[in-house]
């Protein structure tokens, strides 16, 4: 995953208080992704829910379009340093979708699984939080497969790797553990406004290469 380039516009005071270090607002939604967009089956496709549950659910794509729908406007960073205001996105509530399953007292931490072989992790509070969305639409539109489409998840206030394109299903952890991005060093949290990009072997790398440069100035 490359970092973009894009050139700076003026922004007015609420863009600017909008928007994390380091990042550039753009009307665009950049495409970036690790691998291929997978092929969508409605025939095969579920959706589940297991680990640290007393009972795992499966739902069918059928199934999965009659759990209620709500609509989310947020914005969105990505840790390539764009960010994009005012999205509107359509979807089940993620704590519409976790009515159906009861955590285990030890449930701390759940890994994303998506399509192809994507994972990521998150912390349960954060996950269950007031703007997070499984979103199937984006701006009116059903999300294209480009974006993630049929079905992503949106975690707002964490740089959008968090935000898994091709959701399949949670996992429920009583341990934080590394996804896909993260076990390439990227940070195992991802707050924007930390500027989170990057943890353990990457940022060690980047600090002791300063460190050189400095140190030989």
């Amino acid at each position: 995953m490359s970092f973009l380039k894009f050139k700076k516009p003026e922004l007015t005071d609420d863009q600017k208080r909008r928007l994390p270090p380091g990042q550039v607002l753009t009307d665009k939604w950049p495409v970036l992704h690790a691998s291929h967009v997978p092929r969508f089956d409605p025939k095969t496709w579920d959706f589940r829910i297991r680990g640290l549950v007393e009972q795992p659910v499966r739902w069918t794509w059928d199934e999965f379009n009659q759990l209620p729908m709500t609509s989310v406007t947020c914005d969105i960073h990505c840790v390539t340093r764009w960010s994009r205001y005012d999205n509107v996105f359509e979807g089940v509530h993620i704590r519409e979708v976790f009515k159906h399953v009861k955590l285990l007292p030890e449930a701390r931490y759940v890994m994303q699984h998506a399509d192809p072989d994507y994972t990521t992790n998150i912390a349960i509070d954060e996950l269950l939080d007031d703007d997070v969305i499984v979103a199937l639409k984006h701006n009116g539109q059903p999300l294209t497969a480009e974006h993630g489409g049929p079905v992503r998840l949106v975690v707002p206030k964490l740089y959008f790797w968090k935000s898994s394109k091709w959701l399949r299903g949670f996992e429920l952890m009583p341990q934080d553990a590394p996804g896909f991005w993260e076990m390439y060093g990227y940070h195992m949290h991802g707050d924007p406004w930390t500027e989170e990009r990057f943890g353990g072997y990457v940022e060690q790398t980047m600090q002791s290469v300063r460190s050189r440069t400095q140190s030989n100035r």
